[in-house]
């Protein structure tokens, strides 16, 4: 991780730049040239109050509420009672590495200079960030437009000194974790609590943060897939480019050059040039068709949160060029509830291959190996019962895909009557990959136990460097032992990438 700060701009945010920050706690700072934005559209704002003008989010209520005026003696406990309401989730927390992201992505899209806060506002929040404070934020309560109101509301207020948090590791009041921290609470002015609540920023950290494993993911996925095909004695021929090149779909195309690179000179491949076997089954020949189309869906769901975390999604926006505060509605989540519903499903199907080449795995009427892998079948069980997990997983995963953003629920007397759940469809998104981690992970257990099988006949050389990295973390399986343990190890194993990064070292291109 680079040691120079994380300027935000509101405008060149990346997810590689956020997962830096949320997860290996880069220092994040305001740019100067955002902070003259920011200054000029919170002139505007203060000239509004001055002139007494009713203006949504400025001088009156909110949502249904929008028709009473606020008069201006009133405007900081306007903004109190405003975070004070919202504040409502419920559930388990979510991780540290959401919640930074999410005030992260807050403080750019208020760098962007057309939400009408203070300067100090948005530098409150990232000493905040700079300085261990995690808000304490229940994950359930976001129906996904007007922003994630709820979650966003935890953060706000502990900027105010109220709520909870987390510091070094402990919870604890708001206020507490504040003094701690060496830091003060900060008064909200006019428009400055709906400039801090009226966005889609968890739905989009939990985005961020899933897109990026998610490509992890596809790329464990190739492997594994590819793990497979040499334990089954499968041919590469399905993998020759002139039949990709006939269907150029552009996932597709990588993945298999991607699977024909490492299945180049494999002596198992050659051992069993003359058999009998007319064509591979759909779980190996079609691999670079289905992880491919997931791969393609991936990055269009990255495309989408990197949009959404350079935007500027409260309402009303200010506009100090022209002198104008418009109502719209950029707080509505649909862009990312439908690219997280998208990438669920594309993550379910990464995992239904893979549990489909895992059963193949073990099945001896199909795979031409011991039964469920084990010497003495009978005695032992092999890994009979880890392709009942990854079924398991996958069968789960099928629920999980339903899509959140179909469902909409009126809410705030009928003023917003057309809802996203776009939180909703990440955090399925993002149990969905902690499934699929572990669905991987067993195919990757199974296919290395198949190639030991082998010996002495050697696999492909990057298969081999595969083999070689699951059997540091995982001994080869000789008598039964308690699996659990080694489908954690996997896990952690695609999870922390443990496998790309030695092929990537030892000068292996995946080429997405």
């Amino acid at each position: 991780m680079t040691s120079t700060p994380l300027i935000l701009d509101g405008e060149t945010l990346t997810i590689p730049d956020l997962i830096e920050a949320a997860r290996y706690h880069r220092r994040v700072e305001l740019s100067p040239d955002a902070k003259q934005k920011v200054q000029r559209s919170r002139a505007l704002v203060e000239e509004i109050i001055a002139d007494g003008r009713t203006v949504y989010g400025i001088s009156t209520g909110f949502g249904e509420l929008s028709k009473v005026k606020i008069s201006a003696d009133n405007a900081h406990k306007l903004q109190e009672n405003l975070i004070m309401s919202h504040a409502v989730g419920v559930g388990k927390p979510f991780n540290h590495d959401v919640v930074r992201g999410a005030m992260i992505l807050r403080a750019n899209a208020l760098a962007k200079g057309l939400s009408g806060v203070r300067v100090e506002l948005i530098e409150a929040l990232l000493d905040m960030i700079n300085n261990g404070v995690v808000p304490f934020v229940p994950r359930k309560g976001s129906v996904g437009s007007s922003g994630d109101l709820a979650p966003l509301s935890h953060v706000a207020i502990v900027l105010m000194g109220k709520g909870e948090a987390f510091y070094e590791g402990e919870r604890m009041s708001g206020g507490e974790a504040l003094a701690k921290a060496g830091l003060e609470p900060i008064q909200l002015e006019a428009k400055e609590g709906l400039g801090l609540i009226n966005g889609t920023q968890f739905m989009t950290s939990i985005g961020a943060l899933v897109s990026y494993d998610a490509l992890n993911l596809v790329r464990n996925a190739v492997v594994a897939s590819s793990m497979s095909i040499e334990a089954l004695k499968g041919t590469d021929r399905a993998l020759d480019p002139r039949i990709h090149k006939a269907r150029p779909h552009s996932g597709q195309v990588r993945c298999a050059k991607a699977m024909r690179s490492m299945l180049a000179n494999s002596e198992i491949r050659k051992s069993h040039t003359d058999c009998e076997k007319v064509q591979d089954a759909y779980t190996l020949r079609c691999a670079p068709q289905v992880i491919g189309a997931s791969l393609e869906a991936v990055e269009y769901a990255w495309k989408t949160v990197e949009v959404e975390m350079n935007s500027a999604n409260d309402n009303p926006l200010v506009f100090p060029d022209t002198g104008e505060v418009i109502s719209g509605g950029n707080f509505h989540g649909q862009p990312i509830a439908m690219a997280m519903d998208f990438l669920s499903m594309a993550m379910a199907e990464v995992g239904n291959i893979s549990e489909r080449t895992i059963d193949r795995l073990v099945n001896p009427h199909l795979s031409g190996l011991p039964a469920f892998l084990t010497k003495e079948g009978g005695l032992n069980s092999g890994y009979m019962i880890a392709q009942y997990t990854a079924a398991a997983l996958v069968s789960e995963n099928k629920v999980l895909a339903h899509p959140a953003v179909v469902d909409s629920i009126p809410t705030s007397a009928g003023q917003e009557d057309h809802n996203s759940m776009g939180t909703i469809s990440a955090r399925q998104a993002k149990e969905i990959l902690k499934n699929v981690e572990r669905v991987i992970g067993i195919e990757m257990l199974c296919a290395t136990q198949g190639l030991d099988f082998h010996k002495p006949t050697r696999p492909a050389e990057w298969i081999g460097v595969a083999h070689d990295v699951v059997r540091g973390e995982v001994d080869e399986l000789e008598d039964d032992r308690m699996l659990y343990q080694d489908i954690q190890k996997a896990k952690q194993m695609v999870k922390y990438c443990k496998v790309l990064k030695v092929m990537e070292e030892k000068g292996f291109d995946f080429g997405f």
